[in-house]
């Protein structure tokens, strides 16, 4: 029986993407690298922290990881400061509150920075609908590894086949997975080249995984 649900964020509960890809790329040119279309793709999912990780490596910086993730974070701050028609993916709060509705328990694992999670909640008022929120810049490994899930799992109170997993990138999916954990795929027009194989269940439109739809593959 499908007991909790552990959302995604970027992708699944908002719209963030062209705002980390400005911020990002107002790093990349503050920092002097160029980074293909492709690169940056393979990045949907991971920490901020592992991405910076990377490009240091991929180009030789001399600054550290924390220094670009500083950078790339201001740039973020500036543009969810000032963007007043940032939103929430379409019927991603209908969604949310059928799940409450129905007394599933509900988790955010999302590899943001809880500083970024924390903006979002309080932006649009969600914690009233969550249990935990898990930011995966505290853990000690990035999607696609599992630990995410696996404490986000441990943290609803259920077991592992009693949860479920909302995922738009290649990597959430892949972590899903490896945590033994039925994950669906969101196809999100925001998510490009992602790789959906790999999920329990695709869909691009939310109303697909309403409570009485769901529950059934349970």
């Amino acid at each position: 029986m499908l007991k909790a649900v552990i959302f995604d964020m970027d992708g699944v509960i908002i719209d963030s993407e062209p705002m980390h890809h400005k911020a990002y790329y107002n790093m990349f040119n503050e920092v002097g690298i160029s980074v293909s279309r492709e690169l940056y793709e393979s990045f949907t999912g991971q920490s901020t922290l592992n991405i910076c990780k990377r490009l240091c490596d991929n180009f030789k910086l001399n600054e550290s990881p924390e220094t670009l993730v500083a950078i790339k974070r201001k740039h973020y701050k500036q543009f969810f400061d000032t963007n007043s028609s940032f939103g929430l993916i379409d019927g991603v709060l209908d969604l949310i509150k059928n799940y409450h509705e129905n007394q599933l328990t509900l988790v955010l694992g999302s590899s943001a920075a809880m500083s970024s999670i924390n903006m979002i909640f309080e932006r649009f008022n969600l914690n009233q609908y969550f249990k935990v929120k898990l930011s995966g810049a505290d853990l000690k490994a990035s999607k696609p590894h599992p630990e995410i899930f696996e404490k986000a799992a441990k943290a609803s109170g259920f077991n592992k086949n009693e949860c479920m997993v909302i995922e738009d990138s290649t990597n959430g999916i892949e972590a899903a997975k490896s945590a033994g954990i039925y994950c669906v795929g969101f196809d999100s027009f925001h998510s490009k080249n992602q790789d959906y194989s790999k999920a329990n269940k695709v869909i691009t439109n939310f109303e697909d995984i309403y409570f009485d739809k769901i529950v059934a593959e349970f």
